[in-house]
């Protein structure tokens, strides 16, 4: 099986559930059911995180390995906390304090 076909059984693949069974990791239906979405965007982080790092010329194992880690590590992410506390959507980072720059000059006119 090459690269270019482990990307394409991705593809495939449509919920956490399929994911989480694909790479063979053991996990609680009741996690995932309360944080599906945030599970799935939090592996998307970390896979463009890592992008630079990989290589295109790594081979399948290595990059199902990688894969399977950052899953792993997105999973794990809500089993030990909860969606509040991790914001891994805008919608709850709205609400923190913002930083706005005003020129003094702008004050002055």
């Amino acid at each position: 099986m090459s690269d270019l076909e482990f990307l394409e059984e991705l593809e495939e693949l449509s919920s956490a559930e399929d994911f989480l069974e694909y790479f063979e990791i053991e996990f609680d239906q009741k996690v995932v059911f309360v944080n599906r979405l945030h599970i799935m965007q939090r592996f998307h982080d970390y896979l463009e995180k890592a992008k630079p790092s990989m290589s295109s010329e790594e081979n399948e194992d290595v990059l199902k390995d990688v894969y399977k880690q950052l899953l792993t590590n997105a999973y794990q992410d809500f089993v030990e906390s909860d969606a509040i506390t991790e914001k891994v959507f805008k919608v709850f980072r709205m609400h923190e304090p913002q930083t706005t720059f005003v020129p003094l000059d702008s004050i002055l006119e």
